[in-house]
């Protein structure tokens, strides 16, 4: 049987927006208010066991096959490319990170990617060898059942004494997930996409946000580009699912011409 397709929603009045993404800070802001507004109208209730069955991901609208195969061949040829050209920083962060603390230098994590696949995503360590998961999982269900009410913010825990110092610098300018470039070449994680969910998350999802899925998470995506941690856990389904429904080559370019500027800045890293 085939997969049951997400039902419209207000957010199509973000779709009108997309194209005005790259033009200017301003516009981009009216993209984010827009998105504001789709998921104040149509919010589907966050609830554990919403009607979802294990394995099954939402097919997005169907794309033609010379798009997707042009994004991963863009996906290999700019992760190859960055990990050769950006290898001095690597190396860089790598003897920082090994010299503030004891601990491996890279730190992997299990993830939920493609199709619901597990994979193990690649970043530069920027907590504490021992650092303890559970309260940052504690975190993250607060969040998802403040998504109930609607308003919470999707920020970052504050004065996290589990943080390094290095690692609090990589944080704040995103250089912790340069090693993700690894993960585009092998295939688990494309340069633009929805954000990569742990499992504990993915467990409390409704059934609607299971369409991000159909596409490979990425480095960096519409969600970050439009604000990341200062707005809310809908608004990120909203523009995660967005993209899997209008993703192109046009998009993905502009997603990534937007990263820089965002990185630099800093919004919404905190």
């Amino acid at each position: 049987m085939e997969p049951t397709r997400p039902q419209p929603t207000q957010a199509s009045a973000l779709s009108t927006r997309l194209s005005v993404i790259v033009t200017s800070p301003e516009r981009s802001r009216t993209l984010t208010a827009t998105a504001h507004e789709a998921v104040a109208q149509q919010a589907p209730t966050i609830s554990r066991g919403a009607a979802h069955t294990e394995g099954e991901v939402f097919a997005p609208p169907r794309h033609e096959r010379l798009v997707d195969a042009t994004l991963r061949l863009l996906d290999i040829v700019g992760a190859a490319i960055l990990l050769v050209v950006l290898s001095p920083l690597l190396l860089l962060i790598a003897l920082c990170v090994k010299r503030d603390s004891p601990g491996p230098v890279i730190y992997r994590q299990r993830r939920v990617g493609l199709r619901e696949e597990p994979f193990r995503v690649a970043k530069f360590r920027t907590m504490r060898a021992d650092a303890d998961a559970g309260r940052h999982r504690a975190h993250v269900e607060a969040i998802l059942a403040a998504a109930n009410r609607g308003s919470e913010p999707m920020e970052k825990l504050q004065d996290d004494d589990r943080v390094t110092r290095i690692g609090a610098f990589l944080r704040r300018t995103s250089l912790d997930e340069l090693p993700q470039l690894w993960n585009v070449l092998r295939g688990e994680m494309s340069l633009v996409g929805p954000r990569p969910p742990i499992q504990y998350e993915v467990d409390r999802y409704p059934r609607e946000v299971f369409a991000r899925f159909a596409v490979r998470p990425g480095i960096t995506g519409l969600w970050q580009v439009s604000g990341r941690s200062t707005l809310t856990f809908q608004e990120m389904v909203t523009l995660d699912v967005e993209y899997v429904e209008r993703r192109s080559l046009g998009l993905y370019l502009k997603i990534l011409i937007l990263t820089l500027p965002t990185v630099i800045h800093g919004r919404g890293a905190a």
